[in-house]
């Protein structure tokens, strides 16, 4: 999976992560990355913040020292805004609102997020931005960047993402489920095919200031074509 460069200079390098690629290397040994792509072309390159595996969309790096402290720098202090769009399971009433819960690890899954009392202060800010009979479109404003906060926010208030195996209630999505008996498998499939198949996160823009000129600077990333045909779907059969 080749990686689309949204933004390059001598100091910063922008792109828009495909979902299914790692960020970095993982703790398993799997090294195929974002961040390798990246230096295989342009040499070191230092990581600046992470998307989950299967989310897609914005995300930054560094190419030397001095820029990679400023852009933490702005991460840490929470003056960069990470924007996402997120498809929730259920139909969202509040038009927008925040969720400030602290977020630590599972007590009792390896690899799972959670609310606890003990975990690091959270913060996520969002907006309805479309409304279908069983699901909610809405974007979402992290300060903090928490493992897994997007997906641990919305689930402790009831509407988890509404493609999640971790969290939520579906690890697919089919078009049979908005469907229903309008639904007509292809003459020669044997097994529906999912519409999407990840989480239903999608990192769309992402604000920060230069770590040269200070010009406050903001990236786009268009939706992949699965989070696209899923809205598609939902607003012919599921509005």
């Amino acid at each position: 999976m080749k990686p689309n460069i949204l933004y390059e200079d001598g100091h910063l390098l922008v792109a828009d992560k495909p979902a299914g690629l790692l960020s970095i290397p993982d703790r398993f040994g799997n090294k195929d990355s974002l961040l390798a792509a990246l230096e295989r072309k342009y040499g070191k390159v230092f990581i600046v913040h992470r998307l989950d595996r299967e989310t897609s969309g914005v995300i930054c790096f560094a190419r030397n020292e001095s820029a990679h402290r400023h852009l933490s720098i702005q991460f840490e202090r929470h003056t960069a805004d990470k924007f996402y769009l997120a498809l929730l399971d259920g139909v969202l009433h509040h038009d927008e609102g925040e969720i400030d819960k602290p977020i630590g690890e599972h007590p009792t899954i390896s690899g799972k997020m959670a609310i606890v009392h003990s975990g690091k202060p959270s913060l996520t800010f969002y907006r309805v931005l479309e409304r279908f009979k069983r699901f909610t479109l809405a974007e979402a404003l992290i300060k903090t960047g928490r493992t897994h906060q997007i997906r641990v926010h919305f689930q402790s208030i009831g509407y988890p993402l509404a493609v999640d195996a971790l969290y939520g209630r579906r690890a697919a999505f089919f078009l049979s489920e908005i469907k229903g008996k309008a639904y007509k498998s292809g003459k020669y499939t044997e097994e529906e095919r999912p519409l999407m198949d990840r989480t239903s996160l999608h990192s769309s823009r992402l604000r920060l200031d230069h770590p040269v000129t200070n010009e406050r600077m903001e990236f786009k990333a268009e939706l992949p074509k699965d989070f696209a045909a899923v809205l598609n779907q939902l607003r012919k059969w599921g509005g």
